[in-house]
């Protein structure tokens, strides 16, 4: 299976964790993430997310996007803390390491 990475958004991650962005780098990373989950395939949810991880789950909700949520945890199960968007049938939900979920991606076959 070969996947194209349509955004890496660990690319920002260290400008954020100093909060050494402006409001033009925001601008422009939030148009970049955007882009991302538009050209994409498939998108990989990665919980407990950042702000962003929410806003990128409902446009490609819009989109019609397969969604792959992944939980190392089953907490995603809690009815007090979830949310009523992971439980939607277009949403596959994964536990666990990162290696089940790329073996669920891959099983999917999605590209």
């Amino acid at each position: 299976m070969h996947v194209n990475v349509y955004y890496d958004w660990t690319q920002n991650a260290k400008a954020r964790e100093e909060q050494t962005s402006t409001f033009e780098d925001l601008k422009d990373i939030g148009q970049k993430e955007n882009n991302g989950v538009m050209e994409a395939d498939f998108v990989v949810i990665l919980l407990p997310g950042g702000k962003g991880t929410h806003i990128e789950l409902g446009i490609a909700l819009g989109q019609g996007k397969r969604i792959f949520l992944h939980s190392s945890d089953r907490a995603i199960n809690n009815c007090e803390t979830t949310s009523t968007f992971y439980h939607l049938p277009e949403v596959e939900k994964c536990y666990g390491t990162l290696d089940e979920l790329l073996e669920l991606v891959t099983a999917a076959k999605v590209c």
